[in-house]
């Protein structure tokens, strides 16, 4: 059994003496592991880094097997960020979040494509790349069987003024329909709301806008992740989140 696939790599752990067994995402066959002979030394390690994008070529002698993969560079991502400490931070919680929520050996190459387009947009636009983090977790959240619905009122049916999202069902409601209950409802950021925006929200809204976005998108994701791996500590996604709040009271 063989494939050849263009991956990301997402963990890689030592094992034995000489090689490493990593997780990529796979853009055909998914979430996939396999061992690394002679991964550990000095020319493989700097390939096997976390975020880095390569061509794979897997094989083994059963399907169900771990296999072994030959490993060719294509392209870094996360050595970029190393002058930019939040968005390190949150390409380490991306990657972390596809190794965790992602079963395994099942294709999600829309999600693959979305993965490398952030860590692209985190290298080359400071400005975008928090919004399009978290529109990215609601991609995962549709992957992962948990989309959300923000396109009209769950109460009303009307596509305008949503505001809220309910946390019981993950669908968009209406300032109006959701004013009485608003403080059980989680704030649907401006950025995310269906519609043309007139009028561009100033330095500080943009900031709490992408704060309650991330607070959107992490309720259902834990939602959706500890219904079925009670005992997992999104650690990565914390870092960011305490990471980015930091820079954005320091640049207030």
């Amino acid at each position: 059994m063989n494939w050849n696939d263009a991956g990301l790599i997402l963990t890689a752990a030592k094992h034995g003496e000489t090689s490493m067994i990593i997780h990529a995402l796979t853009r055909e066959k998914g979430r996939f592991a396999g061992l690394v002979r002679g991964g550990a030394g000095r020319r493989m390690r700097g390939v096997l880094q976390p975020g880095n994008e390569v061509d794979l070529s897997w094989r083994g002698r059963l399907s169900e097997q771990l296999g072994t993969f030959t490993v060719e560079a294509r392209k870094a991502h996360t050595s970029n960020l190393f002058d930019a400490p939040v968005a390190l931070a949150a390409s380490s919680a991306a990657l972390a979040l596809l190794d965790i929520a992602l079963p395994e050996r099942e294709p999600h190459p829309a999600l693959y494509d979305a993965s490398l387009l952030l860590l692209t947009s985190m290298e080359k636009n400071a400005d975008i790349w928090p919004t399009l983090f978290v529109k990215w977790e609601l991609g995962l959240l549709a992957e992962i069987g948990y989309g959300l619905d923000l396109s009209s009122c769950a109460a009303t049916g009307n596509v305008e003024n949503l505001v809220y999202v309910s946390p019981k069902t993950g669908k968009a409601v209406s300032k109006s329909a959701g004013e009485p209950y608003h403080d059980r409802l989680l704030p649907l950021p401006v950025f995310l709301q269906p519609g043309p925006t007139d009028l561009l929200p100033s330095d500080a809204a943009i900031k709490s806008d992408i704060l309650n976005g991330l607070a959107l998108t992490g309720y259902f994701i834990e939602k959706a992740i500890l219904e079925h791996r009670p005992n997992i500590h999104l650690a990565a996604r914390e870092r960011f989140l305490i990471t980015l709040e930091k820079s954005f009271f320091r640049a207030a």
